[in-house]
């Protein structure tokens, strides 16, 4: 269907709302760096809550020798600054870190974690991330909702995670909810972009607008002038839900048979762990059981 005949009339395209081993190391093409004679922190200025959550989650789940998948956002930059400090103090040691973003590559080497490089065959010991939400009681989690930055990639993120052993989110409680809300990114094939983003909408009719990311700017019905290109070669499409979503798992399912669809910011898998901060303090949850820790 050529792009200048489809009416957009009835699609609901919007602006965008407000937003280990050793014996591992033949999957790892490792680059080892050196550590840094001066690092600067923020820890000091961090939130104290999510600071305690980060330093929980590399004290309990991270032993020496593993390989850990390192994720994106602010809670996962302290516990990256604070895996560096442990290195550094030799509390931990035989640490190899898999970024999944230019952003927590950045961060990783700033203070002195060895990294590696992922690859399909690649086996992570563990791997910690930032999430936008988590569904209450089954912990699936929406990522990507942030502006990509650089090589980011959304697909190399939900691979990580995916083949990590055992994998912990760190959040805050408001993010931690039944009847999520807000956008869910649907990554999708270029070329035929809007026979995808016309099916989504048909798909979720009523309950779901649906744009085009842009790479720069505001989003037009078309993504704008520049719309975002990832480094795979995908638009990206946000599908804005204007009612609850009461099972993400179900739309998930939903996306993943729709003829164009790459990869989507839906990420399930068990076993998980959510550590998540509160006005009363911490606790953590698991996709096995209910809450273990409060």
């Amino acid at each position: 269907m050529a792009s200048s005949a489809i009416p957009f009339s009835h699609l609901n395209l919007h602006l965008p709302l407000s937003r280990a081993s050793l014996a591992r190391a033949d999957c790892l093409a490792t680059t080892r760096c050196r550590f840094p004679s001066v690092t600067r922190s923020c820890l000091a200025d961090a939130s104290p809550a999510l600071l305690q959550a980060a330093k929980h989650t590399v004290d309990t789940y991270i032993k020496s020798g593993m390989v850990i998948g390192l994720g994106s956002g602010h809670a996962s930059d302290m516990a990256i600054q604070y895996l560096g400090r442990q290195l550094r103090t030799g509390a931990l040691k035989d640490i190899t870190g898999i970024p999944m973003s230019v952003a927590s590559a950045s961060e990783a080497a700033k203070v002195g974690i060895p990294l590696g490089h992922y690859q399909d065959c690649s086996l992570i010991d563990f791997a910690f991330d930032d999430a936008d939400v988590i569904e209450e009681g089954t912990l699936v989690a929406i990522i990507g909702r942030r502006r990509l930055q650089g090589n980011e990639s959304i697909i190399q993120e939900k691979s990580i995670l995916k083949a990590a052993d055992k994998l912990v989110f760190i959040i805050q409680e408001k993010q931690y909810k039944c009847d999520l809300e807000g956008s869910i990114p649907v990554l999708v094939q270029s070329l035929n972009w809007m026979e995808t983003a016309e099916e989504i909408d048909d798909l979720f009719l009523g309950d779901a607008e649906v744009w085009r990311r842009p790479s720069i700017g505001h989003a037009g019905p078309l993504g704008g002038d520049f719309p975002l290109v990832t480094s795979e070669g995908h638009n990206i499409l946000d599908v804005i839900f204007t009612s609850p979503i009461l099972k993400l798992a179900e739309v998930a399912e939903s996306l993943d048979k729709i003829d164009g669809v790459v990869e989507h910011g839906v990420i399930s898998k068990i076993p998980c762990i959510a550590v998540i901060t509160s006005d009363s303090g911490m606790y953590t949850v698991d996709n096995l059981q209910a809450v273990i820790e409060r």
